[in-house]
């Protein structure tokens, strides 16, 4: 079967090159003509993955009709808050495996929602995990979560993307999965801020456990399972993106700790840093579930600057006291 991969970022990147180490056909699709030529006759990835060489028979193009023409499954790799843009430019989708994870700014849509109303006939699953896309690009050993209601489509994504190298595991909870994957990126934030800040580990212990509290509560308010933020997709992909040092939310956040701005560090990067984005828009989310989010709140406000690391601290310690 034929993957199509829309969005040449790291990881719609690493994915092609993992459908094709499933054994299947792989078409990635960048947005960009002048790129996916560049990187068509490169046979690189230059500004995403540029130590890891293409191999000949990953096809790249800027034509999301070559792209999709005769695939069987599209791997929609684009960041959620341009997810919505993209699709109303692509023609007829197969069944999708979303990957981003995120809120989207001003409808405070996840990225499933977002799909659900641009092509409600689309069958849909995500695929979440602790998973650094370089890492999945050059093969190392990996584990993720498929998920979906669908069983069918689990079973068929997943014999397209699995190989003895990334270990697949059957999801039946999208919306924790979905949860999960948002709010650890705000999470992420929130840890590397305290290391730049010279916080120490223990406050970035605290900040992580916490978090998973938070991303807990909000994933059994809109229907989620405790046990799936338990799992790959929660409790690992939050250790990963809180610790890893080429996280870039907690990259973000450690700059943030050391005195930077946060919209100057933004500037500077070609990749999109989801947290950023989702931060206030999943704060919004979870208020109108009802759930109280002091972590994701910390954070929203000091990248607005209304607080400052140390005071954000300050006023997460000083909550009144209560049980685990």
């Amino acid at each position: 079967m034929k993957v199509a991969v829309i969005g040449a970022g790291a990881w719609g990147t690493a994915l092609a090159l993992q459908a094709l180490r499933a054994g299947g056909e792989a078409c990635l699709w960048a947005r960009d003509p002048g790129r996916a030529e560049a990187m068509a006759a490169a046979r690189r990835n230059a500004l995403h993955l540029p130590g890891t060489p293409l191999p000949p028979e990953l096809h790249v193009t800027a034509d999301a009709g070559a792209a999709l023409s005769g695939a069987g499954l599209a791997v929609l790799a684009v960041p959620t808050q341009y997810l919505a843009a993209v699709l109303e430019g692509l023609p007829a989708l197969p069944p999708a495996i979303l990957v981003a994870k995120g809120v989207e700014a001003g409808t405070l849509r996840f990225p499933l929602e977002i799909l659900a109303e641009a092509r409600p006939d689309t069958p849909a699953a995500l695929l979440s995990g602790p998973n650094f896309a370089h890492e999945v690009a050059e093969g190392l050993p990996a584990a993720a979560v498929l998920a979906s209601t669908d069983a069918g489509l689990r079973e068929a994504a997943m014999a397209r993307l699995a190989s003895p190298g990334f270990r697949l595991y059957a999801g039946v909870d999208p919306v924790g999965v979905e949860v999960a994957g948002a709010a650890k990126n705000v999470a992420a934030i929130a840890a590397g801020a305290a290391i730049g800040a010279g916080l120490g580990e223990n406050a970035r212990a605290a900040i992580v456990t916490r978090a998973l509290a938070e991303i807990a509560r909000l994933a059994i308010a809109l229907g989620g399972r405790a046990d799936t933020v338990a799992g790959l997709s929660g409790l690992g992909d939050l250790m990963l993106t809180c610790a890893g040092a080429a996280s870039r939310n907690f990259s973000l956040g450690l700059a943030i700790g050391r005195g930077e701005r946060a919209a100057d560090v933004l500037a500077s990067r070609s990749s999109v840093t989801e947290g950023a984005a989702t931060a206030p828009a999943l704060l919004a989310r979870a208020a109108r579930a009802g759930v109280e989010m002091p972590v994701c709140a910390a954070v929203a406000a000091v990248l607005d600057s209304s607080l400052s690391v140390r005071e954000a601290v300050g006023q997460l310690m000083a909550r009144p006291p209560r049980e685990e």
